[in-house]
């Protein structure tokens, strides 16, 4: 049977959509995924990743995230590699959809959750690895005085009339996406935008992931009071946290051996120039 590797257009989100729903997360609701596949920031996308076709039907899926950043001064496209799933009786043309998203030319390319399978497929084509070891923090009712800081979420104008500058810019391009939850934290030294996100390791809805910092000194003095936040608001016991992206290792934080990884290929970029934004870890609430 002729297959396929055709590009994702919009006309094609709510196919793809149902096939993802079906055959790689039903915890997601198609509406959901739909939702997700479609990223809240504004991008030159050439499309939303490629899909395998047989017989007109969606046979196989590789969603990707593109977004246009600033980095070092310059402005720079990236891809973000994103769910890969392929029926099994075409698994071994799955990889003609990676092939046709890194041949795409002049972008940097992000994998920050590839499956163990994946990992050397991606070494294979280029990608290095990004630091992801991962400690657990402990959430606690800690004291919080308010006049050593103050904590301000759930309502976006608050949030905005802290942030300036890129930061605003980047916070109004995540205020919707589904799998975002910001904090703003301030003190008399500053102001830090925190992204996290819900994540179910082993199917248990009890940690929150950081995701991103916009400003790791004043993130660190507020950590003991976004903890807090994260259990008393959220009901949420513990905060995973990769260092590389706090910018530092709490004091009582416990490593954890895990499986997560992530991955990059770029040939200007270094590692300390990828985070996690713009990205499936704030788009799609797996």
């Amino acid at each position: 049977m002729n297959v396929q590797v055709l590009p994702i257009t919009s006309a094609d989100v709510s196919r793809v959509a149902h096939f993802l729903h079906a055959q790689l997360n039903t915890r997601l609701s198609v509406e959901m995924w739909s939702r997700s596949i479609t990223p809240t920031w504004k991008s030159a996308a050439p499309n939303h990743g490629y899909m395998l076709v047989a017989a007109g039907l969606v046979v196989g899926v590789y969603l990707a995230f593109y977004a246009d950043r600033t980095v070092g001064g310059a402005r720079q496209r990236f891809c973000n590699l994103a769910g890969w799933c392929v029926l099994p009786e075409y698994r071994l043309l799955g990889v003609k959809l990676l092939r046709a998203l890194i041949k795409q030319p002049g972008y940097h390319f992000t994998d920050l959750s590839p499956s163990g399978n994946v990992v050397p497929i991606n070494e294979r084509l280029g990608f290095r690895h990004l630091d992801s070891a991962l400690v657990a923090v402990p959430n606690q009712p800690w004291p919080f005085l308010p006049r050593r800081g103050r904590i301000v979420t759930a309502d976006p104008r608050r949030i905005e009339d802290l942030l300036s500058g890129d930061v605003l810019e980047q916070y109004r391009d995540h205020r919707d996406a589904p799998a975002a939850r910001h904090v703003a934290l301030a003190d008399p030294g500053g102001v830090c935008w925190a992204v996290f996100r819900h994540d179910r390791p082993r199917g248990l809805p009890f940690f929150a992931s950081l995701v991103h910092v916009s400003d790791p000194v004043v993130f660190r003095r507020m950590f003991r009071p976004f903890t807090r936040h994260l259990l008393l608001r959220h009901g949420v016991p513990v905060t995973l946290l990769e260092p590389r992206v706090a910018r530092f290792q709490p004091r009582g934080a416990i490593g954890v051996r895990s499986d997560r990884r992530r991955m990059f290929r770029s040939d200007t970029l270094e590692p300390h120039q990828i985070d996690l934004l713009y990205s499936e870890l704030v788009a799609v609430p797996f």
